[in-house]
């Protein structure tokens, strides 16, 4: 039996196995990638892994100041939300890669 595709139903199933096998070593290799932001000149970076989980947080010294904990709140959240923006990224460039050529709907798979 064929179906709307033109594709044969084993060869479909195949070639989705293979796709679901590419997708869990692309998201083992996002896990393991670090993608780092850094914001007011450096003082506070932020690190997290390719799905956004947070590593770390690294805060100069110079820029804690017990009367202005805010300055240092709002860099903490700047470096994280931007280090977050570049994994989503680096995430839509590996499943781009992986998805493009198949012509599925986005969010598919």
């Amino acid at each position: 039996m064929r179906n709307p595709f033109g594709a044969n139903p084993r060869d479909l199933q195949k070639m989705l196995e293979q796709t679901m096998q590419q997708m869990q070593k692309a998201q083992e290799e996002l896990k393991n990638l670090r993608v780092e932001s850094s914001v007011g000149g450096g003082v506070v970076k932020a690190v997290v892994d390719g799905t956004g989980e947070l590593i770390s947080i690294e805060i100069n010294p110079v820029v804690v100041d017990p009367n202005d904990v805010e300055m240092l709140q709002d860099l903490i959240v700047s470096a994280l939300h931007e280090a977050q923006e570049r994994a989503e990224a680096a995430q839509a460039e590996k499943m781009q890669s992986l998805t493009g050529g198949m012509g599925l709907p986005p969010g598919l798979l």
